[in-house]
Order: structure tokens, then C-alpha cells, then sequence
């Protein structure tokens, strides 16, 4: 497509210009602002860089020396252990799944008590939103390795670092969710004489439950990702594995998991976008 008509005339270039004389036209006072905040985050990453010892010799190092490793993990090979493996995919999915649902059911009542529109007490709301706020500042890999101390390693260390963690990541996009509602059906329920629970079971719920079932299949996927990952602290499924691996320096075999990882993500995903896309589709079409 030719630029040509994407051009401006002098007269449409004018009334964008009176439109829009701060975009048109910015001030020099804008323009040094512009060029102070370039120039601070230049600065800033200067600083970041020679702080952590950035080098170059080292990335290419890095780099030749990833090659290396490539090379030795071709072809992925599992060797003897393909049925131990396996059995570690079907704990990482188990983990994934069941940490993902224990979060949701715990982060459900959270996600309207956290809500401004259905909880209008400022103390309660602030109280329930920095709870959340707490639990989700504290990454899974923590969970992890505070669960693997509490109640031992395997699988079950990790459903509950996964759950921890889902209540306060889900409680707030589940607040969110039920905040960006329209109070019409809610305002009509209640000025017809219905409670306030009939208001949020009649007027809230089948707004929001389309977008909950999208948002869980989302954090799923991710927690499959994740599941992974705490599993190299003793949490069990293929993290477990893979350390232990890397550990003995058995190249092959970690490609191998890392295959595994990489083909599981891949299904999750199609299967989650497909559902996701079908329960959007399925709310918009519903008066």
C-alpha cells in the first residue's frame, strides 16, 4: 500500500494542529522534559550495567559456551528412565491442576470482598486487598521452599506453593473482573426488593463467571509453566528431574525434559485458547 495515501493535506495538517496543539506543536518546555526523562533512563541503565558487571566478553563467552552444551544434548535421548518421566509429567500436570483449583475456590469469595462494589467499607476493602497484595508479592519458588520445609518434599509441597500463590494473583484479577461489571442488573434486583446476596448471585455472577472461566484456563497454563519450576526445589513432577540431571550432567536427558516441557506447554495452550475462546464467544452471543 502506497504511503501517498496516508499523507496529509496543509489544511488537515492545520485543523489537527488546532486540534491538538500540545501533539502538533509541543513546547520547549515539553521537549526538555521529553529529552531529561530520556536522558535519566539512559543514565540509569548506565549505572544498572557497570553495577552488575556487565560485559560483553562474557555474553560471548556465554554464548560459545551454550553452543557447547547444545551440541552435547542432540539428540535427546531419556535412555532407560522414559516411564519415570512420564510419571513425572502426569505429578507436574496433577500439581498444575490441582494447585490451580484449590487457589480458585480459595480466591472466589476473596475476589468480592476485595471488590469496592460489592464491599464498600474502605477498612475491609483495605484489609483484603493488602492481604492479597501480600501473598502475591511472594513468588512460588518461595512457597516452594517454605512448603518443601513444612511438609516434606513431593508433589504435594508443590500444589500448595502453587495454590498459595494463585489465591493472591486470581483474588485480584477476580476483584478487577467484578469491579469493571455493570450495576444495572445488580441496581434492578435490589430496587425490586431482592438482598444484597441475590443481587451478587442474580446480578453479578452471570456477568462475571465467562470471565473467571477465561482467567483460570489462562493461569492454568501458566501454572503448568510454573510447576515446573518448583519442582527443581524438591516440589516433585519433571523440575525434580530435570535438576538432577543437570546436576550429573547428563545433557541428553535434560533435552529430553526440556522437550517434554516445551511439547506439554504447547497442548495446554492450544487446548486452553481454544476453551477460552469458545466461553468468550459462548458470553457474547448470550442478551
Amino acid at each position: 500500500m502506497s504511503r501517498a495515501r496516508f499523507a496529509l493535506s496543509a489544511q488537515e495538517r492545520a485543523r489537527l494542529g488546532a486540534a491538538f496543539p500540545d501533539a502538533m506543536r509541543p513546547s520547549p518546555a515539553s521537549r526538555m522534559r521529553t529529552a531529561l526523562l530520556i536522558a535519566v533512563l539512559a543514565a540509569l541503565a548506565a549505572f544498572g550495567f557497570w553495577r552488575l558487571d556487565f560485559s560483553l566478553d562474557r555474553i560471548g563467552t556465554g554464548i560459545a559456551q551454550l553452543a557447547y552444551f547444545v551440541t552435547l544434548m542432540m539428540p535427546p535421548n531419556p535412555g532407560t528412565q522414559l516411564p519415570l518421566y512420564m510419571h513425572a509429567l502426569g505429578e507436574t500436570l496433577a500439581i498444575a491442576f490441582l494447585g490451580t483449583l484449590l487457589g480458585a475456590l480459595v480466591a472466589f469469595p476473596f475476589g468480592f470482598l476485595a471488590a469496592k462494589n460489592v464491599i464498600p467499607n474502605i477498612f475491609g476493602h483495605f484489609a483484603v486487598r493488602r492481604f492479597l497484595d501480600t501473598v502475591r508479592g511472594i513468588d512460588k519458588l518461595i512457597w516452594a521452599l517454605i512448603y518443601v520445609t513444612v511438609v516434606g518434599l513431593g508433589p504435594f509441597a508443590g500444589i500448595l506453593a502453587i495454590a498459595t500463590s494463585s489465591v493472591g494473583e486470581l483474588g485480584k484479577l477476580f476483584s478487577e473482573a467484578v469491579e469493571a461489571l455493570d450495576r444495572k442488573p445488580v441496581e434492578g434486583i435490589t430496587s425490586t426488593g431482592g438482598s444484597p446476596v441475590e443481587a451478587v448471585r442474580f446480578g453479578m455472577l452471570p456477568q462475571v463467571l465467562p470471565v473467571l472461566a477465561s482467567q483460570l484456563l489462562y493461569y492454568f497454563e501458566s501454572n503448568a509453566r510454573q510447576s515446573t519450576i518448583v519442582g527443581i526445589v524438591g516440589a516433585g513432577g519433571l523440575g525434580l528431574h530435570l535438576a538432577e540431571q543437570i546436576r550429573v550432567l547428563e545433557w541428553q536427558k535434560v533435552s529430553f525434559l526440556i522437550l517434554m516441557m516445551l511439547v506439554m506447554v504447547a497442548v495446554i495452550d492450544f487446548i486452553s485458547s481454544r476453551l477460552r475462546f469458545a466461553i468468550i464467544g459462548k458470553a457474547r452471543m448470550e442478551p
